[in-house]
């Protein structure tokens, strides 16, 4: 394979708005854990109980996604200065491990996706018993 610094060159910026939008999902439950403990309701502790633990999950999810977005980055930068180099090898190996670290990361963030429709139930059922 005869990889041309333009392949990671091109990756080079959708990682960084995947890390963009790992970070926004990041951002989005700091308000949910803040409305979460100014809730002041003790009749539904075992959904807030359950509502904590899937929060706590998935703000350990996006840090991981975060992680190795961070490190898919810095691995597709290695293989551009390693290709600039004409370090063709070491440049490929660099770029197929940035990609497979990112699609690791990928992964974490669907598995996020799906929990935090797991919180939305949580919040519906909770509603449901208020009924």
């Amino acid at each position: 394979m005869n990889l041309s610094v333009t392949y990671p060159a091109i990756l080079f910026p959708r990682i960084s708005f995947l890390f963009l939008a790992f970070t926004n999902r990041y951002l989005t439950l700091a308000p949910v854990v803040r409305s979460l403990t100014s809730s002041s309701n003790t009749n539904d502790l075992g959904n807030r109980r359950a509502q904590i633990n899937n929060l706590y999950l998935r703000i350990a999810l996006i840090k991981y996604t975060q992680a190795l977005g961070i490190v898919s980055f810095l691995l597709c930068l290695g293989s551009m200065i390693a290709l600039l180099y004409v370090k063709q090898a070491i440049g490929e190996y660099l770029f197929i491990a940035s990609l497979a670290i990112m699609s690791l990361s990928l992964v974490i963030a669907l598995v996020e996706i799906l929990r935090s429709g797991v919180s939305l139930r949580l919040e519906l059922k909770r509603f449901e018993t208020d009924l």
